[in-house]
């Protein structure tokens, strides 16, 4: 048989190993806009000009760092893959609409060096990028990440005038009249970060990625069913005012469980580690925001989780067909 007879040779990769041709990271990463389309719109509706110009500020800052970060390496750019449109848009949408310029632009300068390209760019790198973004200026800027961040009392929307959720509650924790309207944080009624206000927004983008199979749909159940369990016994237990659909529907919990935690570069890809993985999310973030100084936990929940995902991986490796190969003795 002549060389140009023989069948092609056997492709090897390392994993996660797609056979869908059509799963490339551009079409996932257009999925992720497309379910992140009624968040943006209720953001935009609350919060106005503030929410425009701060996604749209972290959209091009991710995009310009990735480019330049492409360049400064010598390789060509991959911001047509989306993937930088994508981390700026959930980087705008999980910090304070009020917030200044600046944290915007360090925020997304360090989601895209510090948490992508120091790693070798997308599909290796270990933590969440937009989290990584979020956490630095976070323990940064805490002054101008802190309650005052979503108050601005010269606006002229009212809701722009009120603490978030979580912070009454962490303030005033006998606010009964607080915790048991559901109402308001359902349909997006409430003060908060722009891509946490809007209850219903965030289900039915995350219904639509994970009907899409670009978000693995194990991964926000679990961590909302480890969420919801661990804050009723929290209330039971009186360690927590909050019931626990309060949790659920307050903060970025469901913003976290659909758009952060089933990033596919940095969870686990097995489906029992997706399991393992978003019930470690929502119990972590509940015990955050009950044990700890900061009325939200989602990211930090989610980069410990990140850290963790190599055993993850290790601990659910699938059983192969037949059983492990014998091991040969003598």
């Amino acid at each position: 048989m002549s060389q140009t007879q023989l069948p092609n040779p056997i492709e090897v990769a390392p994993s996660p190993h797609v056979a869908e041709r059509s799963s490339t990271t551009q079409r996932m990463m257009i999925d992720v806009l497309i379910g992140l389309a009624p968040v943006l719109v209720m953001s935009v509706l609350v919060f106005h000009w503030y929410a425009v110009v701060q996604m749209g500020l972290c959209v091009i800052v991710c995009m310009a760092t990735e480019t330049a970060c492409a360049w400064m390496r010598g390789r060509p750019t991959p911001i047509g893959d989306y993937s930088a449109a994508v981390t700026g848009v959930i980087l705008g949408l999980s910090i304070p609409w009020a917030s200044p310029w600046y944290v915007g632009v360090i925020g997304s300068v360090v989601a895209i060096a510090l948490g992508k390209v120091v790693f070798g760019g997308i599909g290796y790198n270990i933590f969440n990028p937009a989290m990584v973004g979020r956490a630095f200026v976070m323990l940064s800027f805490a002054k101008e990440l802190g309650a005052s961040a979503y108050v601005v009392m010269q606006s002229h929307l009212e809701i722009l005038t009120q603490p978030t959720p979580l912070t009454i509650a962490k303030e005033a924790a006998s606010n009964v009249a607080g915790r048991e309207a559901l109402w308001p944080l359902f349909v997006g009624q409430v003060n908060g970060s722009p891509g946490e206000t809007s209850a219903l927004a965030l289900l039915l983008g995350g219904m639509y990625l994970c009907l899409r199979h670009s978000a693995a749909w194990q991964i926000p159940l679990s961590m909302m069913i480890a969420g919801f369990l661990a804050a009723q016994l929290a209330y039971w237990a009186g360690l927590s005012p909050l019931t626990a659909m309060y949790h659920l529907l307050t903060g970025s919990f469901l913003f976290g469980a659909f758009f952060i935690a089933t990033d596919p570069v940095s969870s686990p890809v097995t489906p029992r580690g997706h399991w393992i993985f978003g019930a470690g999310i929502g119990v972590l973030t509940i015990m955050i925001r009950i044990f700890s100084g900061y009325p939200e936990g989602v990211m930090f929940a989610v980069l410990v989780m990140n850290a963790a995902v190599p055993l993850i991986n290790r601990w659910t490796i699938p059983r192969p067909v037949g059983g492990p190969a014998p091991v040969p003795t003598g």
